[in-house]
């Protein structure tokens, strides 16, 4: 496919999303219904998509509307792209701009479009980000770092960025947790590397990592809301910890067996009658569901998805989760709490919350990572009965 055929691929993927489809949804059925697509045509038209969700506002400012077409030309407008090049009509490029698109309005002057953000969300960032709330946003309509956790447990990190160099994948020691590693070359080529279908890294972000590593070793653990395992896998590699995972919905842990096989470590499954047929536990990690807003750029249509009832919702979940694990921790043992959000209403005040309905509970630890290069925003908090 030529540049241009791309961006008129993309414009269909658009066009599907704003008809009702998940962005996953829409592409996997354009490259279903588009055989002749290669893995490059493919990451392309992603990374085409991706870069308009991330930036929809700023991009509908450009491009004058809404439709695929209208925000494909406003974000590579933005991005200084060569408008006449991949809009000529030729090829299965799109048709040439009019003069009415060639019409581009000067730089937004309303922080919301600037920042990308729905106007509801603007004081929720800048109550929980103060002064970096700008610097968050901004980040957010970054592709975000592509990160490998080096399984210790089987190899050292040196050795790992050896193995995987010699397959074409360069990487550079992320500051945020020891076991990771930020991929600077050779991205693609991580899921069919012997280093990863060895089991010596997983792919996960840093920040995510940094939680996991500030946990105390040892004892037994329970990955409440396991989800797909990342973070059961990164527990696993202390020998010291006998892990247990659950998730609300089975389903969702479903690769789990295989990935810990794969990483040669431990982990028992367990619904939840098994979960709490299994307690106390030393340890009892809440990875809880929340709106994602510090892994947007990854996930970057839901911010435009994300509405006040639905955070209502999650922090009704929250505190249940919590109040549940808080039931399943061993008297002396640690509570655990994370979140991708970046929303005070999902960190702190779920926190704060859960203090006031059971104050035999004190905070041990509390943390926060800054969405940068490095990694995604996080929350974490350990807690501690009195």
């Amino acid at each position: 496919m030529i540049p241009g055929a791309r961006v008129s691929a993309a414009i269909e993927v658009l066009d599907a999303i704003a008809g009702g489809l998940a962005a996953e949804q829409a592409l996997t059925r354009w490259a279903r219904q588009s055989r002749f697509a290669g893995s490059k045509d493919r990451a392309a038209v992603r990374d085409h998509v991706f870069d308009v969700l991330r930036q929809k506002r700023s991009a509908a400012h450009y491009g004058r509307g809404e439709t695929g077409r209208a925000l494909m030309i406003g974000v590579l407008h933005g991005q200084g792209g060569d408008l006449d090049a991949l809009f000529s009509g030729a090829g299965h490029a799109p048709a040439p701009l009019s003069e009415a698109e060639r019409a581009f309005p000067p730089a937004p002057d309303d922080r919301a479009t600037r920042l990308n953000l729905p106007d509801w969300l603007l004081p929720l960032f800048d109550t929980a980000l103060g002064e970096n709330a700008d610097a968050a946003a901004l980040a957010l309509q970054e592709r975000g770092p592509i990160c490998l956790r080096v399984n210790t447990a089987r190899i050292a990190v040196p050795a790992a960025q050896e193995l995987l160099a010699e397959e074409g994948v360069q990487t550079r020691a992320n500051p945020l947790a020891k076991a990771a590693l930020t991929v600077t070359e050779g991205a693609r080529r991580i899921r069919n590397s012997a280093a990863f279908t060895d089991g010596y890294v997983e792919l996960q972000d840093a920040a995510s990592q940094a939680v996991v590593a500030a946990l105390p070793s040892g004892g037994r653990v329970l990955d409440y809301c396991a989800g797909g395992g990342g973070k059961a896998l990164a527990l696993a590699m202390d020998p010291a910890r006998e892990i247990t995972a659950h998730d609300i919905d089975p389903r969702r842990m479903s690769d789990l067996s295989p990935r810990a096989d794969r990483a040669g470590v431990a982990i028992s499954l367990a619904d939840t009658e098994e979960a709490k047929a299994g307690a106390p536990y030393d340890l009892v990690l809440c990875d809880a569901p929340c709106s994602g807003s510090g892994a947007w750029r990854r996930a970057a249509e839901g911010k435009w998805t994300l509405t006040p009832e639905r955070l209502n919702e999650l922090t009704t979940i929250q505190d249940q989760i919590l109040d549940t694990a808080a039931g399943l921790t061993a008297r002396d043992g640690v509570l655990a709490y994370a979140t991708c959000s970046l929303l005070r209403e999902e960190n702190e005040a779920r926190v704060e919350a859960l203090l006031a309905r059971h104050p035999e509970w004190r905070v041990a630890r509390m943390d926060r990572y800054d969405v940068t290069p490095d990694g995604d925003g996080f929350f974490s908090a350990q807690l501690t009965r009195e």
